[in-house]
């Protein structure tokens, strides 16, 4: 089947001395993983290799058989042209990090449009923006709504939050939690937006520590996820 539609480049690996395999988030179908033949070789063809860098907004026109196989693209153009997500060396470490554990942890193969808007906005708005040093942090907290185990915060008075669970709790479990020190700063987060990030100041020990709390929660939740082999380049960026 014949399909146009957006889609948000999650990841592309190069595949023999002359093609590419590209995972992309698509508008109309959901996770796809196409082929691209002979990409890297032709330089007068109609798809080029920097159409797909990572979290990438692209419009395609894709051959979908939808039998769990790779599919084909014939065109391509750039939805949305950053500015600066990919020059700005900070923004393109964060950019690694971010497509690294979307591809970690999206395995829709059906159309999720609410999923699809929330990755369109927030790339959009951190290409607008400067970059808030804990963007990532929310933006991760804020994705998990979309994927199934936002935490939940009808008890957030309490003192322990279990990462296991995904609720807050009045006394220590045997599963991962976050306290203390580590607490209050994760609430700082729930039910905030990206416009008021620059409210949160965190120090660089808590915000690496929060982010490994948060890394863990993924892990706990997302069958077969993978821990991020680009942690290491934004912990040294960061620093």
């Amino acid at each position: 089947m014949q399909v146009t539609t957006k889609a948000i480049v999650l990841s592309s690996l190069k595949y023999g001395d002359t093609s590419l395999i590209v995972r992309a988030f698509t508008e109309s179908d959901g996770l796809k993983s196409y082929l691209l033949k002979g990409v890297l070789a032709s330089k007068k063809g109609k798809l080029k290799s920097a159409y797909f860098l990572p979290l990438m907004q692209l419009e395609i026109e894709a051959y979908h058989k939808n039998k769990g196989t790779l599919e084909s693209i014939r065109e391509v153009k750039v939805a949305v042209p950053y500015k600066t997500l990919h020059t700005d060396i900070v923004k393109k470490s964060v950019v690694l990090f971010l497509a690294e554990m979307l591809g970690n942890s999206i395995h829709e193969q059906e159309q999720d449009q609410s999923l699809f808007n929330y990755l369109e906005y927030s790339l959009q708005w951190l290409d607008a923006h400067t970059l808030p040093p804990d963007f990532h942090i929310l933006f991760l907290l804020n994705l998990s709504k979309y994927l199934g185990f936002y935490p939940d915060t009808s008890l957030r008075d309490l003192p322990f939050f279990d990462l296991q669970e995904g609720e807050f709790c009045p006394s220590p479990s045997l599963n991962p939690l976050i306290h203390s020190e580590n607490l209050l700063d994760f609430k700082k987060f729930l039910g905030m937006n990206f416009d008021a990030l620059n409210a949160i100041k965190l120090t660089k020990s808590n915000r690496r520590e929060l982010l490994k709390m948060v890394i863990l929660y993924y892990r706990l939740h997302v069958h077969g996820f993978r821990e991020p082999k680009s942690l290491a380049i934004l912990n040294a960026v960061f620093n």
